[in-house]
């Protein structure tokens, strides 16, 4: 495997205790710009860069994390004596550091996952630099629309189509999967080379890509450090993935949904309750953990708000990643507050990988967020897999334009 992208210099990383009983004292930290990254292998260099700023406010500590043109804002900020414990809005993980005024050193600890989930994470005041690139310019172009595949010499390879963008050695972009996008990507592009990554809590990824000489891409994909894959890419401007709206769908004889989950009060709500005749429906199977779900909520958040008093209902049924209802309870309330989504959301009791228990009148749910449309019938009419989110520019103005234009369709029938 090529290792000519491990060009970082480290520093020593000194793992921190965790704390309790955390109480907010005087900032001893240095308002600026930040530099952090996430150490995914030690031995070969390979970091996860990521650019965020520092404010003092008080007493308080407000970080703004950058991912292109995302800024995530953090506020949960406490010490005690000389560790800081950092929680990260809306996903549930956080980092625990010794600190002194412009350095972070300790971890980061995604919660959401059992396994491979402790990360060595190291800050530096001062640094603006995302990735240590050298400075000069790209001899290719990774400019367009590119059509890719993950895992191409495994038997579960994917699909993708990759948009980049480069101007004067930085570079952006996102692919768009089947099952969702993957965010905002932010680096440097430099000779024949690109380096990307993102951080906002849940994701923490890094890809590499080289331009080779018949003009295709190959490429390194890293999630934290539980999952590595090759990726392979070539230009084509008019690649498409399968169509979003025949992916999942109802099994044969069916042609409604029937479910009674709790909802936040823990009152059961169901499909056949009177709020719901002769109403369009709209429902969301998201996880509050899903960053693809995060965006999506903020969209129906809004898209609420426009229809409801049309005669619209959203109903999101949440899949979370505890068996303990108040703990779920407690990690969806921080989405719904986080955008001021003011539908209906239930917790259905099951993991992930049991949407298709909970709703088994449903066939391949295969992505977090899948969104369901239900006319005033209460019969299914159309169910789209995963979310084209706003980092991918023009697939979300389309999306936004088909689900304005279907919703009006069902109203007026």
């Amino acid at each position: 495997m090529k290792k000519l992208f491990y060009i970082f210099l480290l520093l020593p990383l000194i793992l921190s205790c965790g704390g309790e009983n955390k109480t907010p004292q005087s900032t001893p930290l240095s308002s600026g710009v930040w530099r952090g990254y996430l150490t995914l292998n030690d031995s070969t260099g390979l970091i996860l860069p990521f650019n965020f700023d520092l404010t003092i406010k008080g007493d308080s500590t407000i970080i703004a994390i950058h991912n292109a043109e995302e800024t995530i804002i953090v506020n949960e900020v406490s010490f005690v004596q000389d560790s800081v414990f950092i929680k990260m809005p809306l996903f549930d993980s956080e980092f625990r550091c010794k600190f002194s005024s412009d350095s972070l050193i300790g971890i980061w600890i995604n919660h959401s996952r059992t396994e491979k989930n402790i990360i060595p994470f190291t800050a530096i005041k001062g640094e603006t630099q995302r990735f240590d690139c050298p400075e000069y310019a790209s001899t290719v172009s990774f400019d367009g629309k590119w059509e890719c595949v993950f895992g191409p010499a495994e038997p579960d390879s994917s699909m993708a189509i990759g948009i980049f963008k480069t101007a004067g050695g930085r570079a952006t972009g996102t692919f768009l999967t089947e099952t969702g996008d993957y965010r905002y990507l932010e680096g440097c592009a430099f000779g024949k080379y690109m380096l990307l990554s993102c951080f906002d809590g849940s994701h923490a990824f890094v890809f590499h890509a080289e331009v080779l000489e018949d003009s295709t891409i190959w490429g390194e994909f890293y999630s934290g450090i539980h999952f590595q894959q090759t990726w392979l890419a070539k230009k084509n401007n008019s690649f498409q993935l399968r169509n979003a709206d025949s992916l999942t769908f109802l099994k044969t004889g069916f042609s409604k949904i029937d479910f009674t989950f709790p909802n936040l009060n823990n009152q059961k709500v169901s499909l056949l309750d009177e709020k719901f005749k002769n109403k369009v429906t709209v429902l969301q199977i998201f996880g509050s953990w899903c960053p693809n779900c995060m965006d999506e909520t903020m969209f129906l958040a809004d898209y609420s708000k426009k229809y409801k008093s049309k005669g619209v209902e959203v109903v999101g049924i949440a899949f979370e990643k505890t068996d303990d209802f108040e703990k779920a309870k407690q990690n969806v309330s921080r989405l719904k507050n986080k955008f001021g989504a003011d539908y209906e959301f239930l917790i259905s009791g099951f993991q992930p990988k049991d949407a298709e228990k909970a709703l088994p009148q449903l066939s391949h749910i295969m992505s977090f967020p899948t969104t369901i449309f239900i006319d005033k019938k209460g019969v299914v009419r159309k169910i789209r897999t995963g979310y084209s989110g706003p980092a991918t520019g023009e697939a979300y103005s389309v999306f936004v334009k088909e689900m304005n234009y279907f919703t009006e369709m069902l109203i007026t029938e």
